[in-house]
């Protein structure tokens, strides 16, 4: 297996609550990283992860805005725990990003949304090749209901103008004609905008 020689996060993005930070301080501390944590003037909070073995650091800034901090970060990073606490990061508070993992002779892209892996693409030189793409399975499925659901709602429809056919065939008296051509009428139009 090659072995990676970097990562590049490229505009990661983190929104955490204030409750959620001491976790993630917690969680960069079982990294047994190096860390720090300054608090500025305006409430922000700057957390810089040093590795042992490198002398290799990040600083992670996040800006306090209504109860949330929420940190964009680009960087590129050689040491393999740091590599892992930004994934680990990432993934537990449902941040974005891309990331390329850069090998020797090629490169893997990931897309991050919502902390989850939605697409691999290996790119060697102008040559790109998606691995991985994420499906929206549930999205389809709804969809599909949905569209199952407007069937149904025509069929009920057309069986409701049946039967107000029937009953206008059957009335001699003429306010009922009238009443019912106009539930006639809305039921035409609804019937037309289900099956537009």
């Amino acid at each position: 297996m090659a072995q990676r020689v970097a990562t590049e996060y490229v505009n990661a993005s983190l929104s955490l609550t204030e409750a959620e930070m001491p976790r993630l301080i917690s969680l960069c501390e079982i990294q047994q990283l190096r860390l720090q944590v300054f608090i500025l003037d305006n409430g922000n909070q700057e957390v810089v992860l040093e590795d042992d073995a490198g002398g290799e650091s990040i600083r992670l800034t996040f800006e306090r805005t209504n109860g949330e901090y929420r940190c964009v970060l680009s960087c590129r990073v050689v040491q393999p725990k740091l590599t892992n606490t930004l994934r680990k990061l990432v993934a537990s508070y449902k941040g974005d990003a891309v990331v390329n993992r850069i090998y020797p002779s090629y490169t893997m892209v990931y897309h991050y949304i919502r902390g989850a892996v939605v697409r691999i693409v290996e790119s060697k030189g102008t040559l790109l090749r998606t691995v991985f793409e994420q499906r929206d399975t549930v999205g389809r499925l709804e969809s599909q209901f949905h569209l199952c659901s407007v069937e149904e709602e025509i069929n009920r429809l057309r069986g409701s103008v049946n039967e107000l056919l029937d009953i206008r065939n059957q009335t001699k008296e003429p306010e009922m004609i009238v009443e019912i051509d106009q539930r006639l009428k809305y039921h035409s139009r609804l019937l037309f905008a289900l099956e537009a």
